[in-house]
């Protein structure tokens, strides 16, 4: 019978493993590939899945109906109000009382506020105020209206009652200080982070009873130097957001050449495909020559541009203030730069030099691999097409995922109590600590839709694998190409996937989803432990990291290759995972030797791809190519480089989209490759399934047995 589903039986004979990766599959002239007669797979797991994905759409329904963005959107002072709505209106901005503790936890205060009393307030301060100022006014014949007016108390508190200044301070009715702030997000950051000196010697008075200071609300006085210190992170915030700024005017000045320069890359991809398809070795090739010929240009320019700067004196060194510049400029004109990108290409192409020479008796199996590669696909057009329809059902996941978490994140109400914290001799300082009610259920939410998130998105990744394996096995196991070749391939293994074998793609997807989520909770402590000064800890953390990466990696091969034998013979995830894994194991030299020589090829072809974008944008938004400048003007930019990196992202993403197909093709057609040549031997009763090409490079000879003096392939010999 033939081989589907699980039950079936797989050959007509029994047989017993010769080896400890089991025994290579015999030929049965009645089995058709890929199977015809299948049965559901891994039903439990569909179940499961369909579940989840109704919790999902629940926990979303729910957010969507009880959800209220404006309260991420706005800030929320400690008693829940939300700045600049409802009743709130006129007072669109948050008002830190102790601005040094917020300073200290750095650009999180934005999204994560801090532990001290926080009001709405209409406008940010304009100047630089402490309450120290004031005693000595107070103590000479009392603060009048005006003075009191300086003051920023919680919403309860009139500033202008008889209270002393000392009282409203002590109590944390009112802030000790403020600064000179602007809005940011609606939240009142410091303007000015450099020079605290000028107004910090009014931030102590002293009189014949005692010595006041201001104290922040964990203690400890509030100096020049410690806001300046703690002013760091924030004053880095302003920084990257200017530099964010610039890099968004550049995109604005430079979108519609940008937008050309990916209809460009779009067709040159098109072009090296069609290419490809009617002289695959010749591209292959010239391939390779033009990525010599690319690194080689690349190290000549970077060095030349060295000694060029050498010869003029440029001998600026880098100093603490100019490590965090972001004017690309400025590390562009320094002649470390270009001598380190010329050690790093001369480098690489030493090492690629020497890849070459090795494995180029290798390569010509390799080139065959991939000009069958090219004919399935050329037969096959709609396969390059096929990657889009999954992408964009990954991007529509992570935008439904991305709203919803918003609404799930706003829902319910949150409470506040009261923290009293002693911060001087003389009094306690009370402020507000935000605690949602609901936190717990908040938290199981959001981890549920981050796991959804996880598992769709790898289920539309697999979706889209396991179409293109079903295709090319079609292609490969038709034995007249391309009669025998079904009208609509990538439609019919469609179907086949979604009919029979969801469940397996839910039980391999759902694998991948949780070793993610364990990486992600790992980012989460590593990012909680930094600053600690457990060695200990910190190693082991490093080390778990590094093996959920690499498993991580394993598990996406493994379920490649499952994949495959799911679209070729129908068995459920387990065996196919087992199949492939011992077809593997068994000619492990031939897949590390060809399959990655052939992986590695596909990638140099990218790289050519990008390479020539990258080249081309460089020169063109550098000015360096005037023969076109009286009919198209360069904007004028302020990082050059902003459209040459989108650009460059943009096109390798590209080219990866569509020689993901060739990918998808070659590691498909390898797995039929390898059990052609264990099913069959090239006799009448057994032939190949594989092109002369492949027979010629072989060895092989349709018509006549194996023998032994022609049983070594060529990477053997």
């Amino acid at each position: 019978m033939p081989c589907c589903g699980d039950g079936h039986k797989v050959h007509d004979v029994d047989e017993k493993p010769d080896s400890k990766y089991g025994t290579p599959r015999q030929h049965n002239p009645r089995e058709k590939v890929p199977c015809k007669s299948r049965s559901c797979t891994d039903i439990l797991c569909c179940i499961i899945f369909v579940i989840f994905v109704l919790g999902f759409v629940v926990c979303a329904i729910i957010g969507f109906a009880r959800g209220n963005p404006i309260k991420l959107v706005y800030p929320t002072d400690s008693y829940g109000n939300v700045c600049g709505d409802g009743a709130y209106s006129t007072k669109p901005y948050l008002f830190y009382f102790d601005m040094l503790q917020c300073a200290k936890m750095g650009v999180s205060v934005v999204v994560n506020g801090c532990p001290t009393s926080q009001v709405c307030v209409s406008t940010c301060p304009t100047r630089y105020w402490s309450y120290v100022q004031t005693i000595a006014v107070e103590a000479a014949g009392g603060l009048s209206k005006t003075e009191r007016e300086l003051f920023i108390c919680k919403y309860n508190v009139d500033p202008q009652a008889t209270l002393s200044v000392n009282t409203l301070i002590d109590n944390g009715d009112c802030a000790a200080y403020y600064v000179k702030s602007t809005p940011v997000i609606n939240r009142c950051i410091p303007s000015v982070f450099t020079d605290f000196t000028n107004w910090a010697v009014a931030m102590t008075y002293a009189d014949n009873n005692r010595t006041y200071s201001i104290e922040s609300d964990n203690g400890g006085n509030v100096t020049a130097s410690g806001l300046s210190d703690a002013s760091y992170y924030l004053a880095m915030f302003y920084k990257v957001r200017e530099f964010v700024e610039l890099v968004y005017k550049d995109v604005v000045a430079s979108w519609w050449m940008i937008l050309v320069g990916f209809g460009v890359a779009l067709v040159l991809c098109l072009i090296w495909i069609v290419l490809m398809r009617w002289i695959a070795g010749i591209m292959v090739w010239l391939t390779i020559a033009l990525l010599f010929g690319l690194i080689i240009f690349g190290t000549y320019y970077c060095y030349n541009q060295y000694y060029t700067l050498k010869n003029v004196n440029a001998t600026t060194e880098i100093g603490v203030s100019q490590a965090f510049a972001t004017n690309f400029n400025y590390y562009l004109s320094l002649k470390q730069t270009w001598l380190a990108f010329g050690c790093t290409l001369a480098t690489v192409l030493l090492i690629l030099v020497l890849l070459f020479i090795f494995l180029v008796a290798r390569i010509c199996i390799a080139v065959e691999l991939i000009k069958e590669a090219s004919r399935a696909v050329g037969n096959m057009f709609s396969t390059l097409f096929w990657p889009v329809i999954p992408f964009v059902l990954e991007l529509g996941m992570v935008g439904l995922w991305a709203v919803s978490s918003v609404y799930v994140a706003s829902m319910g109400r949150s409470e506040y109590y009261s923290n009293a914290t002693n911060v001087s001799t003389d009094g306690v300082n009370y402020y507000l600590t935000r605690i949602p009610c609901d936190t717990s259920v908040h938290h199981s939410n959001a981890d549920l839709m981050l796991f959804m998130l996880l598992w769709i998105v790898n289920f539309f990744i697999a979706i889209g694998d396991m179409t293109l394996a079903g295709a090319f096995s079609s292609y490969y196991w038709a034995w007249n190409k391309p009669d025998d070749v079904p009208a609509f391939p990538v439609t019919a293994s469609l179907y086949r996937s979604l009919r029979y074998h969801m469940g397996s793609l839910a039980f391999g997807s759902f694998i991948i989803a949780v070793v993610q989520l364990v990486r992600i909770i790992l980012e989460y402590i590593d990012y909680k432990m930094k600053g600690s000064k457990n060695i200990v800890a910190t190693f082991f953390m490093k080390c778990l990291k590094c093996c959920m990466y690499c498993l991580e990696k394993f598990l996406k091969f493994i379920n490649k290759n499952a994949y495959i034998m799911i679209a070729m013979r129908g068995r459920n995830f387990c065996f196919s995972a087992k199949d492939a894994f011992c077809l593997i194991m068994r000619n492990a030299v031939r897949v590390i030797v060809l399959d990655k020589v052939t992986d590695f090829l596909l990638f140099v072809n990218k790289l050519i791809i990008t390479g020539a974008i990258f080249v081309a944008s460089f020169f063109w938004f550098r000015g360096s190519i005037p023969w076109f400048s009286s009919y198209v003007k360069v904007p004028e930019l302020n990082y050059y480089l902003t459209p040459v990196i989108m650009l460059t992202l943009g096109t390798y993403f590209m080219a990866c989209l569509f020689f993901s197909v060739y990918a998808m093709a070659v590691d498909t057609l390898f797995l039929c490759f390898l059990e052609d040549l264990e099913m069959n031997d090239g006799s009448p009763e057994k032939p190949y399934y594989m092109s002369k090409g492949l027979m010629v490079i072989l060895g092989r000879r349709t018509g006549v047995s194996r023998t032994a003096s022609d049983g070594l392939d060529c990477w053997e010999k």
